[in-house]
């Protein structure tokens, strides 16, 4: 049982008092103007913040078929150890890291909405989940750190005599306290902070105090007869952290009720509590400054499904990112600093293309296409993250299962190719860095640019999940604890008949043949994997490739080869070399090029130091393993394990393939019987393809 003492020890722990002390420091006007000048990023706008955050957790640059491509760590999501993480969308994120950077120099981009735009499980959320989580984590940080500042609250005794007490209101709108420098002399301040900065990182401070504090502020410069040094005593400042559950600096908005949206969501209303106290609804000390565009000024502020809002809302959003002001009810145009950035889905989209009424809207827009993965090693990626070994405990998922599920999902999303002799999965593996003979980078960036859509459309990821989950609970899965390839397949199949996204019967035809495509491919994975299990015997391998290599030698150098049994030079085994050709479908015309390779890649190896080993040209250890398979599989007797009767010998030699596939291959005691079970029965009636 747990010691309560430890728990508490633990938690003690983890809390850094300092750190606390820290991150809430307060001071004086003059005591943050010191902060300041040690460091004017303090100062920085919304968009130079966002932007540097990114920055901060570092990037790496990429070649993909010829295009060059930055990679954004941020977006792994370090912060939660990859629960948010990001794949495959390394050329969207870039495009809006792009658009962060423009903005964060001023250069127009900073007057935009920002639109995530893709089908349904796009992660187009995702993305911005991390930009607020990030910028909340950024904001605790010595590099993040930014300030508020509130007001010395006055209080009367009942005489009417005037007092100071020691509580403080905050600026409703944690606005930056150099707003509370006039403007000429904030210009000087600004210019002067400027010239110890870079070009394209020099302030951009904008705007004015919020009707609160600009009332707070004149009453007191009327007090004290203009004395600015006397008002900004009643001034504190103090360490702002971004937080979206306090409302500070993170907002989100999703659209309720068409008929009941209300626009003081979004810009504040009047507190009528307070106007009995104040005698003016239009005194901003009646009014709440806690709309969604208030509250998220200095940060981000998340639109969910932006394109359902109502029109009031949009003009709302029109000069919210254009004039960088929003209009509370009964007040003059107030100054925000933020990112507005939504997030909506084709359907939408299109609807807003074919409103004219709308183009306000569409020319303040920058749109962000996010697509699905249309890379089977990204999409793989996706599902590993919630059914990978360390999240999965007690089921055993057989290899493949989820490869061949990301696989249906990204056939899904591929237009058919228009290059005669070219089918839709290798287009896949051409996709995914895969080599197909004919094709080069050239002509997979062709491929792409003929279809620029590829992406849009197709089965969300969610789909596959939902799958794989009903795969894991089922009763098969639960007696043996082992989930397969055909178990998710049948599963993805099912669901076909009820998926709520797929109305017409064509498309449902098309992803069921996709199906067939997948439950081959996986048929010949499986051949491929018993036949290397069968003819995984070192020794025998490094046997063939040594007397391979010996006779390839003598032939690409018009020599002969000493036969260690008779003593005498015999002309190189054309048969041996080509039995094992043969088996990567070598033509006899080749046999040549493909010898001279060989022995090439060998000398390659040798100028480098590095000493050629059976298993280092991938293509002639597949050759290798195939031949080996070829000598052995009639020993083994694969067929017979379909019949009740197999005799001991061969049993013994199945089970020693079977141990192979456990070690080598990843399979359990279940799923590797499953295997041969299933492979032996494709021999037994005769299906030899690939083998």
């Amino acid at each position: 049982m747990p010691d309560s003492t430890n728990l508490f020890k633990m938690v003690a722990g983890r809390l850094d008092q300092e750190k606390f002390r820290h991150q809430h420091w307060d001071g004086t006007f003059a005591e943050y103007l010191e902060i300041v000048a040690r460091n004017p990023r303090v100062v920085r706008n919304s968009f130079q913040r966002v932007y540097d955050m990114i920055l901060s957790y570092g990037f790496e640059k990429y070649s993909l078929f010829k295009n060059d491509i930055v990679k954004y760590n941020f977006f792994a999501d370090p912060i939660d150890h990859g629960g948010d993480a990001v794949f495959g969308l390394d050329k969207a994120l870039e495009r809006l890291v792009d658009i962060f950077k423009s903005a964060a120099q001023g250069l127009g981009t900073d007057k935009r909405i920002l639109l995530l735009h893709g089908p349904v499980g796009s992660a187009k959320s995702t993305i911005v989940r991390l930009l607020k989580k990030g910028l909340e984590q950024y904001s605790r940080t010595d590099t993040g750190a930014l300030y508020s500042f509130a007001w010395k609250n006055e209080c009367h005794d009942e005489d009417g005599r005037g007092g100071e007490s020691l509580e403080w209101t905050p600026c409703p709108m944690h606005e930056e306290p150099l707003l509370l420098i006039p403007l000429e002399a904030r210009r000087d301040v600004i210019a002067e902070l400027n010239k110890t900065l870079p070009e394209d990182r020099r302030i951009r401070l904008y705007g004015d105090v919020c009707p609160f504090c600009r009332k707070t502020f004149d009453d007191l410069l009327l007090r004290y007869s203009g004395d600015w040094l006397r008002v900004i005593e009643h001034v504190r400042v103090h360490r702002l952290t971004l937080s979206e559950k306090d409302r500070r600096g993170v907002g989100t908005f999703q659209p309720k009720d068409e008929k009941n949206q209300d626009s003081t969501e979004l810009t504040g209303d009047i507190n009528y509590r307070k106007i009995a106290l104040y005698g003016s609804d239009s005194d901003p000390r009646a009014f709440n400054f806690d709309g969604e565009l208030n509250i998220a000024n200095r940060g981000i502020v998340e639109f969910i499904e932006v394109l359902k809002l109502d029109v009031a809302f949009l003009y709302d959003l029109l000069g919210a990112s254009q004039e960088h002001a929003i209009k509370p009810k009964k007040f003059a145009q107030t100054n925000i600093d933020e990112v507005i950035i939504g997030h909506t889905n084709e359907p939408e989209y299109r609807k807003l293309q074919n409103n004219e009424l709308m183009e306000a809207f569409r020319d303040r827009t920058l749109k962000i296409d996010v697509p699905y993965n249309i890379r089977l090693d990204d999409e793989i990626k996706i599902y590993l993250k919630d059914f990978g070994p360390d999240k999965v405990r007690g089921i055993h998922i057989a290899p493949h299962t989820i490869e061949v599920a990301a696989m249906w999902a990204v056939l899904t999303r591929l237009s058919e190719p228009k290059k005669a002799g070219l089918s839709l999965l290798q287009k896949l593996k051409l996709y995914n860095g895969k080599n197909v003979p004919g094709y080069t980078e050239d002509s997979v960036r062709e491929l792409m640019e003929e279809n620029p859509r590829e992406g849009m459309t197709g089965i969300s990821p969610r789909y596959i999940q939902d799958k794989l989950s009903n795969a894991m609970v089922s009763r098969q899965a639960q007696e043996d604890k082992t989930v397969n390839p055909f178990m998710v397949l049948n599963e993805v199949e099912t669901g076909l008949d009820h998926h709520s996204l797929i109305n017409d019967e064509e498309t449902k035809k098309h992803y069921k043949e996709l199906l067939g495509i997948v439950r081959e491919e996986y048929e010949d994975i499986l051949k491929g994997e018993v036949q290397r299990a069968i003819s995984a015997d070192e020794d025998a391998i490094k046997r063939l490739a040594a007397n391979y290599i010996e006779n390839v030698k003598a032939y690409t150098q018009k020599q002969r080869v000493r036969n260690k049994y008779t003593g005498r030079d015999e002309e190189p085994d054309e048969r041996l070399m080509r039995s094992i050709e043969e088996k990567i479908d070598i033509p006899e015309s080749r046999k040549d090029d493909f010898r001279q390779e060989i022995m090439n890649y060998i000398g390659a190896l040798a100028i480098e130091g590095r000493k050629f080993e059976y298993n280092t040209n991938a293509r002639l250890l597949k050759a290798l393993e195939l031949k080996l398979f070829e000598d052995q599989k009639d020993t083994i007797k694969l067929k017979n394990l379909v019949s009740s009767v197999v005799d001991d010998e061969t049993q013994k030699k199945i089970d020693v393939v079977k141990q192979r596939l456990i070690k080598y291959f990843g399979y359990n005691e279940v799923s590797a019987t499953d295997v041969l079970n299933y492979v032996a029965s494709i021999f037994a009636r005769g299906d030899s393809k690939g083998t």
